[in-house]
């Protein structure tokens, strides 16, 4: 008697696979969130090697050369390289695994911003991604659905002229799509719809009071959850901004 076979399993969600419908203002459409992202958990792909026992490991370095060249930084940026820092980090994935990220953050902060990430890590709180923003995704067509946890990117702040905190090396956004931003009827990234009921608690989610607000609290930093608008509910700053 032939076994019937087993189904193939389900597709894993491809970020960043399917370009957006572009927005008269340059941001993708405000797409429904796909069912698979709806209470999202997808795997890590690690890029450095995980920490060892399982055991928080922060580390602080002058930026690398290869490093900087494969960032946002260029020499029209308002920070010098040599005022950045390569942080390599560890967190817990939503796979429940152990991982080691990286980001590039402002020198006059970057011992604060390890132990703010310890403390996350005490708390088992879950981060799909944690790596340096290249120069292509600056440019790339909007695809809605990004969850990289990243401090330092060359840009202007979001719909302005004037430079971003994330140009200092002074903010973070944590989980981005688990914590959108939202400005009138825009949503960033655009698919994360679903995250904005507050009240429907998923892990990866930033809320008032929470472990996450109190570990950036801790090292002086304020959270963009808090604004009016924008509501900014994946940033952290250094700055107010």
């Amino acid at each position: 008697m032939s076994s019937i076979p087993a189904p193939p399993p389900a597709p894993v969600w491809q970020v960043g696979a399917k370009p957006l419908p572009l927005r008269r203002d340059g941001f993708g459409q405000i797409l429904p969130t796909p069912p698979v992202l709806a209470d999202r958990s997808l795997p890590t792909a690690d890029l450095l090697p995980p920490p060892a026992g399982n055991r928080f490991s922060g580390t602080v370095i002058p930026v690398p050369a290869e490093v900087l060249a494969r960032s946002t930084w260029q020499a029209g940026c308002p920070v010098k390289a040599g005022e950045l820092r390569y942080l390599t980090l560890s967190f817990w994935g939503f796979d429940g695994r152990a991982h080691t990220g990286e980001m590039l953050v402002n020198a006059s902060a970057a011992n604060a911003v390890v132990t703010a990430f310890g403390r996350l890590f005490a708390a088992k709180f879950p981060i799909e991604e944690m790596r340096v923003t290249t120069p292509a995704e600056l440019t790339a067509p909007p695809t809605g659905d990004g969850n990289n946890t990243n401090a330092f990117v060359c840009r202007p702040a979001r719909g302005q002229t004037n430079w971003s905190a994330h140009a200092y090396g002074l903010a973070i956004d944590v989980n981005p799509f688990c914590n959108p931003y939202t400005k009138g009827d825009l949503v960033l990234p655009e698919l994360a719809s679903a995250y904005l009921d507050r009240a429907n608690r998923r892990p990866g989610m930033i809320t008032a009071g929470d472990r996450t607000v109190a570990a950036f609290t801790a090292i002086g930093w304020t959270w963009g959850g808090t604004w009016t608008t924008p509501v900014d509910r994946m940033h952290f700053s250094a700055n107010g901004r």
